[in-house]
């Protein structure tokens, strides 16, 4: 029986059925991959070179732009590349790379919406203890936890499949390195990495949507009490960016991960994978800049010149 040090390369087949279409799927893709890195470095530089957003809200979204972008960068690039080629392949030790700093990615966003829906939850409920309680320190250590907690998921399930014996085929019926995609062409029983992967699926992702769920039941409802109609949009607006982004990016990860037992039909499956790994992180700096006010302004006073800056 061989093993992972017998096996060079994975042959992606995640775009077989599109044959004929790579160039048009190339065009496509690198127009989304230059949207989603322009997007989030205008997001992140704005945020650094504009005093008006030096507050824990704007920390936070530099903290989900530079994500998205790692997120983006590690499965776009090699997509890009085997469309291009023949042969749609990628060797292990990049497989590997490529299923460590995706799952990290994924993993540390799931926990970083969840800060981020705590930071609202503070703002509306307790505006009065805001400042108290959202003070650097605090900051810097909930915006370190997505990023560690994301690297440590990553590493236990990057060790738990680079460990597996891969006796062939060597393809992937995917057009990038995942874990379910790898243990299903694993040659031994997978039980323990499926239900490793399924208790950490529950704490890493989960366990962040129901505490966003909770804060947002409480944000929702210290916003009907505000009397006045101003005052209730106002106190909306401020969040309503992040639930626009949580919504679609939980929505991307139950689809894409909770499939039927027949799975998709080839197409659907596509695009289910296309959404979560490639369009969603390009749509996270849109909605927060068409929907959020201040950063609107931002970007009219970077343009204007008139920006207020600080130098690092």
């Amino acid at each position: 029986m061989g093993n992972e040090s017998s096996l060079h390369e994975f042959l992606f087949m995640g775009f077989a059925h599109l044959a004929g279409y790579e160039n048009v799927l190339f065009v496509g893709f690198l127009v989304i991959y230059f949207i989603t890195v322009t997007g989030n470095i205008v997001i992140l530089s704005l945020i650094w070179v504009d005093i008006r957003l030096h507050t824990p809200m704007y920390f936070f979204l530099s903290n989900l732009s530079a994500l998205d972008l790692c997120y983006a960068s590690s499965t776009t690039p090699q997509i890009l590349q085997n469309l291009l080629m023949d042969r749609k392949g990628i060797s292990f030790q990049a497989c590997m790379a490529q299923l460590f700093f995706l799952i990290s990615c994924a993993g540390a966003e799931c926990i970083l919406l969840a800060v981020m829906s705590y930071d609202r939850y503070v703002a509306i409920c307790i505006p009065l203890h805001y400042p108290a309680i959202m003070i650097r320190r605090t900051c810097l250590q909930l915006a370190a936890c997505p990023w560690l907690i994301g690297i440590l998921n990553a590493t236990l399930h990057t060790i738990m499949t680079s460990v597996l014996p891969f006796c062939g085929p060597n393809t992937i019926q995917h057009f990038f390195c995942d874990v379910p995609q790898l243990l299903k062409i694993s040659c031994i029983d997978t039980s323990l990495n499926d239900a490793v992967l399924h208790v950490v699926t529950i704490f890493v992702g989960f366990g962040p949507f129901f505490f966003i769920i909770l804060s947002y039941v409480r944000i929702i409802s210290s916003i009907l009490k505000i009397r006045s109609v101003d005052g209730r949009w106002k106190a909306f607006s401020t969040c309503g960016a992040h639930l626009t982004v949580v919504t679609l990016y939980y929505s991307t990860i139950i689809f894409n991960y909770n499939r039927p037992p027949g799975g998709y039909p080839k197409h659907v499956d596509t695009l289910a994978s296309v959404l979560f790994c490639i369009v969603t992180p390009m749509l996270n700096p849109m909605l927060y800049t068409l929907r959020n006010k201040d950063v609107v302004q931002a970007l009219k006073r970077a343009f204007s010149g008139h920006s207020q800056s600080r130098c690092p």
